[in-house]
C-alpha cells in the first residue's frame, strides 16, 4: 500500500469513527459472539435496517451471507463476519470509473441547498490540484444570492481561479465561458456549480439540458460528468428527494457528504441501490482535504474491521 493509500484508510477510519462504533460495532459484535442460525440472521437484518441500509438492502444482504455460509460451510462469525465484509465490499464496488479524458475534463456538480455542494465543488478542486491537475471552477448558480461569493471565497482556499457573472446571469453562458477559456488556456478540469433548486423538475431538466449542450459547443473535445451530493446525515430521506433530482439531472455519480457526522453509515449501501448510481467520492470532515475518493475495499473494511489477532496462548 502506498504512502497515499495508507493516509486516505487513516482518514477514511477517523470519519467513519460513529458509524464503526455504532451500529456496526453492534454488528460485528453480533456476527462474533453468537451462533450462526435463524436468530442470528434475523438480529443482522434488523441491524442492517437500524444502521440505514434499508429494509430491501439489509434482506438482500442477509439472504446473500445466508448463500454464502452454507455454499462454503462456513463455521465461526468471525468467517460470517469477513463474508459480509466481502458481500458489502462487491456491492458498492463501482463498474467504471469517471471520465474525465476530455479536453478539458468537466463536473458538474448538482444537488439541492444545504448538503455541502459549494464546499464539495472546492474540496473537489484541492484534490484534483494536489494531483497536479490544472483547475478552473465555475460559479453556474446564478439563482442564489451570494452563491457566487462563496465559491469565490472557497475557490481562493483551494487557490484556483473562478469564472463567474452576476445574479442572474444565464448559467448556461458561465459555464461555456468557462470551458472556452478552459480549453484555450490548457486547463485540464472544469468544476462548475449549479443551481440547488429550480421552481419545478421541467425547469431542471430544461437548464441542465441547455448547460450540457453548452459545455459541447464550448469544446467539442469536453467530457462530461454529472455528480449528485447528497448529505450523509439525513440517510434515507435524503434519496426520495434526490431520486426525482437525479433523473431529471442525468447523474453519473454521487458524492456523500458529511459521513463523518453520522452513526448510520449504512445510507451508502442504499443510496447505491435505490439510486443506481456509483459512489466517487465521500467527505469525512470539513476541512478543505477531508473529500476522499470512495474506496469500496476501504469502506467495508472501516465498517465492519478485522478483529485483532489473539496472542500466542491467549483464550
Amino acid at each position: 500500500m502506498g504512502l497515499f493509500d495508507a493516509f486516505r484508510r487513516k482518514k477514511l477510519e477517523a470519519g467513519l469513527e460513529k458509524t464503526r462504533t455504532g451500529f456496526f460495532q453492534t454488528i460485528v459484535n453480533t456476527l462474533t459472539n453468537s451462533q450462526i442460525d435463524d436468530d442470528l440472521y434475523n438480529d443482522l437484518e434488523e441491524q442492517l435496517i437500524l444502521a440505514d441500509a434499508g429494509p430491501a438492502t439489509a434482506v438482500r444482504l442477509v439472504d446473500e451471507l445466508r448463500d454464502k455460509v452454507r455454499a462454503e460451510h462456513l463455521k465461526t462469525g468471525e468467517q460470517a463476519l469477513t463474508a459480509l465484509r466481502e458481500i458489502i465490499r462487491r456491492e458498492i464496488s463501482p463498474t467504471d470509473e469517471m471520465d474525465l479524458s476530455g479536453r478539458p475534463a468537466v463536473i458538474l456538480v448538482i444537488g439541492v441547498n444545504g448538503v455541502g455542494k459549494t464546499t464539495t465543488i472546492a474540496k473537489l478542486a484541492y484534490l484534483y490540484k494536489d494531483l497536479g491537475k490544472r483547475v478552473l471552477l465555475a460559479a453556474g448558480d446564478t439563482f442564489r444570492a451570494a452563491a457566487s461569493e462563496q465559491l469565490e471565497t472557497w475557490a481562493g482556499r483551494a487557490s484556483v481561479p473562478l469564472v463567474k457573472a452576476g445574479e442572474g446571469a444565464d448559467p448556461a453562458a458561465v459555464i461555456f465561458d468557462s470551458v472556452q477559456s478552459a480549453a484555450a488556456r490548457g486547463y485540464d478540469l472544469v468544476i462548475a456549480d449549479t443551481a440547488g433548486r429550480l421552481h419545478n423538475k421541467k425547469g431542471l431538466m430544461d437548464e441542465l439540458s441547455k448547460i450540457a449542450r453548452s459545455v459541447k459547443k464550448a469544446s467539442p473535445a469536453a467530457s462530461l460528468e454529472v455528480l449528485l451530493v447528497l448529505d450523509a446525515i439525513t440517510g434515507q430521506n435524503a434519496i426520495s428527494q434526490a431520486q426525482e433530482f437525479c433523473r431529471a439531472a442525468g447523474a453519473t455519480g454521487i458524492v456523500l457528504t458529511k459521513l463523518d457526522g453520522t452513526p448510520k453509515g449504512g445510507c451508502v449501501l442504499a443510496v447505491h441501490e435505490k439510486l443506481g448510481l456509483p459512489i466517487r467520492f465521500v467527505g469525512v470532515g470539513e476541512k478543505i482535504d477531508d473529500l476522499l475518493f470512495f474506496s469500496a475495499t476501504d469502506f467495508a473494511a472501516a465498517l465492519l474491521p478485522e478483529l485483532p489477532k489473539k496472542e500466542e496462548g491467549e483464550a
